[in-house]
């Protein structure tokens, strides 16, 4: 796993890795269930960027992707984004359909659907598992279905960090079924209060 942050914070990501290591372990045996298939989640990194450049350090400035993006309300707020590239998602949606990969340029409300189920339960378990670790509650938001360039969201989601701070944490999980890498990874970028409160509950006990 990569850690991309200045010297100094080192440190602090290294707390927050066990917590994102259990929430990553939750989120597997969870898309294990509900896919039927053996999925296996991999924490790749934790990393911090400055926000203007992190589109570009993720490489997402010119790739169309099908997304679930999910909001953590209230003082401990954050945002969740599954993401797929085209031909994963239709994959994705029509196996669990049971039926044909839909090759048309439109997604159907099924499809729809299961993807936005998928990406429910997916980060509701990794909410889950951080609440059990914080011992404070998170308040999830209905997840919503996104066509668009990966830049497009990640921008979105970060402008409510911009009043906090000039920098991002992001967490990114990746893929993988028996040996195969897929092209599916998760974003998760907590808020400055839900970020205090992690390293909070990771500082050893004295």
């Amino acid at each position: 796993m990569r850690h991309s942050v200045c010297p100094n914070n080192a440190s602090r990501l290294q707390l927050l890795e066990q917590l994102f290591t259990a929430a990553t372990h939750d989120a597997s045996a969870a898309m294990c269930c509900w896919i039927n298939d053996v999925i296996t989640l991999t924490l790749d990194e934790i990393c911090e960027l400055p926000l203007a450049q992190a589109s570009i350090e993720l490489n997402l400035e010119d790739k169309q992707l099908a997304m679930v993006v999910l909001d953590l309300e209230g003082a401990l707020g954050g945002t969740m984004i599954l993401n797929f590239d085209e031909p994963n998602g239709r994959r994705l949606a029509g196996s669990l359909l049971r039926s044909p990969v839909n090759a048309g340029p439109e997604w159907s409300d099924m499809e729809i659907s299961a993807l936005t189920e998928t990406g429910n339960i997916l980060c509701c378990a990794y909410i889950n598992a951080i609440t059990r670790q914080i011992d404070r509650q998170l308040i999830p938001s209905v997840p919503h279905f996104v066509r668009d360039y990966g830049a497009n969201v990640l921008q979105q989601a970060l402008a409510i960090h911009a009043a906090e701070r000039n920098t991002v944490l992001m967490c990114r999980t990746r893929f993988r079924c028996e040996n195969e890498n897929l092209d599916w990874w998760v974003m998760f970028i907590p808020a400055a209060g839900l970020r205090a409160a992690m390293e909070h509950a990771m500082q050893p006990s004295c």
